[in-house]
């Protein structure tokens, strides 16, 4: 695939303001004659080159076709034609650690606090598919995330919280499909039918062999077990997002703002081709997808990526996979501020860095947002940070005077030279990825993985060259820092999940668990059978995650990677 061909629009005479003659004039006899500071690059974090200055001189634009209108085709300047004067992005702080029952504390609280959404975080055990009394779980449980083994978990973490009334997001891949079984087992319980149920599980499986590296099963069956979900759900769960497409992550791992938009669209059309080789209509399922991008501190690089995804995905759906529907067309997203730009030396700086990204995240159209706490490069988050991450989007939100009017910096001549070029640089990955025989035999043969190598290498080099200045690390350091306060999660907790799930399979009924893991494990070995009523059957009977996913290792697998020097 490549990039259509760009119009250069060039301003008139009359359009073009007088600046010592004319741009050539101004470089030559104003600007060269300044010089530039020394040292530091001008280029975008990602290295992509900048002029000094961008005008109709240098910069192409056709309006209709580029940017037109919000909620309009080709969603450059919005999804939805209101944007935020209809309705603000949803607020959703990440939560979890501990066991369910610390976590249920954490969520009442930032409801409490004026949070819009929950978003779950599950601790190393659950992410791999290992209950927590598993060898290899041992001194992980509820470190980083909260423990969940089974439905009597689910049921823990959201009591008093009406499912009804939340959007929930829940951030987990390869054993998605049980977590999402649980949740549709709690609302029955509180007799929300899945129908109604709002919210997205995060699914993506091929940004785990290409960054993230939490994988359970083989590329096949894991894109098999994807495909499940997302029919299950257009058929069940019409409110539901089966899966979210996630850049964040790769980023996260060290590549650059071109690759994260390439890497994460490139797995988004190799869903739609996998879910369209199972026989669903594109329409059918499409509308459901969804995005999750990281938000960095190049401010306007990454306002330019979000414009250059929406109008990369309308395009493509419309005119490559055919999609009627206009829903089918739109790219809607969550967004995390950067992790990787959370410093541990001065950390309340990182209240700065946080706001920065996040607005940059709402100018450039997001749906969903998380901001990440100052503390997080040191542990997970106190109370207290994380209620100024929240008061940080709420201060953007209503306070800062950004959301009266939708997209200001459209038409900016950097921002949509930005954009196009960020779009062309895409649109080379994807021919490349193609010439490999696509996004599967690309994770087989490390692409990815050398791509993303070589990019972190790269700024990494910069930061300690001090091109790149990092506040704090490599400028403007402190002798002495004064210590901060620090969430630590009690040792103790960990026995207390192992006793947990320990009792619970002493009081379940064994017999039906044992024939739920039993069909389960006869379905996986057929092609043509949607696991999922079984998963949600085996949840029912509080068969826990562990045991489902070491029925399906059994049949299935795993999967080991050609290590990357």
């Amino acid at each position: 695939m490549r990039a259509p061909p760009r119009i250069r629009v060039m301003a008139t005479t009359e359009d073009r303001p007088e600046i010592g003659g004319g741009a050539e004039e101004w470089r030559r006899d104003l600007y060269d004659a300044t010089p530039e500071r020394e040292g530091e690059l001008s280029s975008t974090i990602s290295g992509l080159p900048n002029e000094p200055l961008y005008g109709p001189e240098n910069v192409e634009i056709d309006y209709d076709r580029d940017l037109g209108y919000p909620g309009v085709y080709p969603y450059t300047r919005g999804v939805y034609p209101s944007m935020y004067r209809g309705k603000l992005w949803t607020m959703r702080q990440f939560a979890g650690f501990g066991t369910a029952e610390e976590t249920n504390e954490r969520f009442r609280y930032l409801l409490e606090h004026g949070q819009t959404g929950l978003s779950t975080a599950f601790d190393m055990p659950s992410l791999m598919g290992y209950d927590s009394d598993h060898p290899r779980s041992l001194g992980e449980v509820g470190r980083e995330g909260v423990a969940i083994d089974s439905l009597a978990d689910m049921e823990t973490l959201f009591s008093g919280i009406p499912l009804g009334d939340v959007s929930t997001s829940m951030t987990i891949n390869s054993p998605a499909a049980m977590l999402l079984a649980f949740y549709v087992c709690v609302g029955e319980q509180q007799g929300v039918p899945r129908s109604e149920l709002r919210g997205t599980i995060q699914t993506d499986i091929l940004k785990e062999y290409i960054a993230q590296k939490e994988w359970i099963f083989p590329p096949e069956p894991s894109m098999r077990l994807v495909v499940d979900m997302i029919e299950f759900c257009a058929e069940e769960m019409p409110r539901w997002h089966p899966i979210s497409i996630s850049g964040y992550h790769i980023r996260e791992a060290g590549s650059n703002a071109p690759q994260e938009l390439a890497f994460t669209l490139a797995n988004g059309f190799a869903y739609v081709e996998a879910a369209l080789e199972r026989g669903l209509n594109v329409d059918e399922f499409a509308p459901r997808l969804s995005f999750f991008f990281n938000a960095h501190l190049d401010f306007f690089e990454e306002i330019a990526k979000y414009r250059a995804a929406r109008r990369i995905w309308a395009r493509e759906l419309r005119e490559r996979y055919g999609a009627r529907n206009p829903r089918s067309w739109l790219m809607r997203f969550h967004t995390q501020t950067a992790g990787v730009s959370l410093t541990a030396q001065q950390p309340e700086v990182n209240i700065v860095r946080t706001a920065l990204e996040a607005l940059g995240a709402v100018l450039g159209g997001t749906q969903s947002l998380h901001t990440n706490s100052f503390d997080e490069a040191l542990a997970l988050p106190t109370e207290n940070a994380v209620r100024i991450a929240l008061r940080t989007q709420q201060v953007i939100a209503h306070e800062t005077g950004v959301v009266n009017t939708i997209d200001p910096l459209g038409g900016s001549w950097y921002v949509e030279d930005l954009t196009n070029r960020l779009e062309a640089e895409a649109y080379d990955y994807f021919e490349r990825i193609r010439k490999l025989g696509g996004v599967i035999p690309a994770i087989e043969e490390n692409f990815f993985q050398r791509e993303i190598a070589d990019a972190s290498f790269r700024y990494q080099a910069e930061v300690e060259a001090k091109q790149r200045v990092v506040v704090g690390v490599n400028r403007y350091e402190l002798d002495e820092e004064a210590p901060i306060e620090l969430l630590r999660v009690d040792p103790a907790l960990e026995r207390k999940q192992i006793e947990r799930v320990q009792a619970l399979r002493a009081r379940r009924d064994s017999a039906a668990v044992e024939e739920a893991l039993a069909r389960l494990k006869e379905a996986s070995l057929r092609e043509g059978v949607n696991l999922m009523p079984l998963i949600v059957d085996a949840a029912r009977v509080y068969t826990t995650m562990g045991e489902m996913c070491d029925a399906l290792r059994e049949t299935w697998g795993v999967w080991r990677e050609t290590p990357v020097f």
